[in-house]
């Protein structure tokens, strides 16, 4: 489904009485693997159960953040092309590395609420500006007017997850592993527009949302960008055989060579100011123990107060409560990032619906299972509500 465009909103966030200076506690200066760690029990604090318990300011006051943090509290982006390997070498990333792993993002986690009911199989009652477009979808119509909300809604996607990587780095110390990031996610907006599948007026759109909303994250201290050439790009497409990639009007030789080209023209040489880069030539895939031995010896504590390396994990850090503050905000201010999406531009019409398209919508939605209200709430999928009717 299109996203509706929502009127902006004022931005608040809260400020608490900074507490005395604490002692600090230094980190180590680099991410060991499983094999260099062996037997040894890094002793610290057990995870704070974010999931099911809120992080307020009540609970920062006893609950500091920086004692969970070890020399593998890190967030590690892994990246690259289409079918060049990426999950699979971030899941045994990982498991060696002891982190939390976070696989890329789909129109899925979209589109199937929690509940398990698919919003897509009501595309028949929705209105056309409506109908679901995915993967799928766009591989088989890329020019299609909803592709440009296609792209946006997986901007939000990979928003998300980072956000939820943060939360879980800081409330739990553990390092986690993402399969493609929201910091990358421009290569493809740019591969759209460079061919056609969306309006210079949607790629304007999606800068201004994507400047409004990453100011409020940290970006990752690595990058892993497993290098892919074109010609094994599409080998690779055609060997994992799925149907709507096969002969796909979306998936050219030139959209592909845009991607490679965004990749290492724009997105790497921007997040390099900031974040640890390895390149690997992965054609023929390659070694992830390797790619250990390489990370550990990195230095990640090299760099002086004036650098731009590492900025955003050291600039405005200095007390224990700027750490708590970052941590309550990933946890429990998410409706504040919710806000930085409402930025307010008229004048992009694949991204406007109606009023009488989005009441019909919504009228469909509130009859389907799961769908009538938030998670937790919707007593006819067996939750317990104090209301009645």
């Amino acid at each position: 489904m299109a996203g509706v465009l929502r009127l902006s909103v004022v931005r608040f966030l809260p400020t608490a009485v900074k507490p005395a200076v604490v002692p600090v506690v230094q980190q180590k200066c680099g991410i060991s693997g499983r094999s260099m760690r062996g037997s040894q029990k890094i002793v610290k604090p057990p995870p704070y159960p974010y999931k099911t318990k809120k992080y307020g300011f009540l609970q920062a006051i006893f609950d500091h953040t920086r004692k969970r943090f070890d020399e593998n509290t890190k967030i590690i982006a892994v990246e690259g092309p289409l079918a060049a390997g990426k999950s699979k070498f971030a899941k045994e990333l990982a498991d060696e590395l002891e982190m939390h792993y976070i696989p890329e993002a789909n129109m899925d986690m979209y589109y199937i609420n929690s509940y398990g009911f698919d919003a897509r199989t009501l595309d028949p009652e929705f209105p056309a500006s409506l109908k679901s477009y995915d993967e799928k979808t766009f591989c088989r119509t890329p020019k299609h007017p909803n592709a440009a909300a296609f792209q946006f809604n997986m901007y939000a996607l990979r928003f998300w997850q980072y956000v939820e990587a943060l939360n879980h780095l800081f409330n739990t110390g553990q390092g986690v592993v993402l399969d493609r990031s929201c910091y990358s996610d421009m290569v493809f907006i740019e591969a759209m527009a460079k061919n056609g599948y969306i309006s210079k007026g949607a790629r304007s759109f999606y800068y201004d949302i994507r400047k409004n909303t990453l100011q409020e994250l940290m970006k990752p201290h690595l990058v892993v960008y497993l290098d892919v050439s074109v010609e094994q790009v599409k080998k690779n497409l055609k060997k994992r055989a799925l149907p709507h990639e096969a002969n796909s009007p979306a998936l050219t030789d030139q959209y592909l060579r845009d991607i490679e080209s965004f990749y290492k023209q724009l997105y790497l040489k921007e997040i390099s100011t900031h974040a640890e880069l390895l390149v690997y030539d992965w054609n023929e895939g390659g070694d992830t123990e390797v790619v250990v031995e390489d990370i550990e010896r990195i230095d990640f504590d090299r760099f002086d107060k004036h650098d731009p390396k590492m900025k955003d994990w050291r600039w405005g850090l200095n007390l224990e409560w700027d750490f708590n503050n970052r941590r309550m905000k990933y946890s429990v201010q998410k409706n504040v990032l919710e806000g930085l999406f409402n930025v307010p531009r008229l004048d992009v019409p694949e991204l406007l619906v109606d009023a009488e398209d989005s009441k019909q919508a919504q009228d469909v939605l509130e009859t389907a299972p799961g769908w009538g209200y938030s998670k937790g709430f919707n007593p006819d999928q067996g939750d317990q509500v104090t209301w009645k009717f």
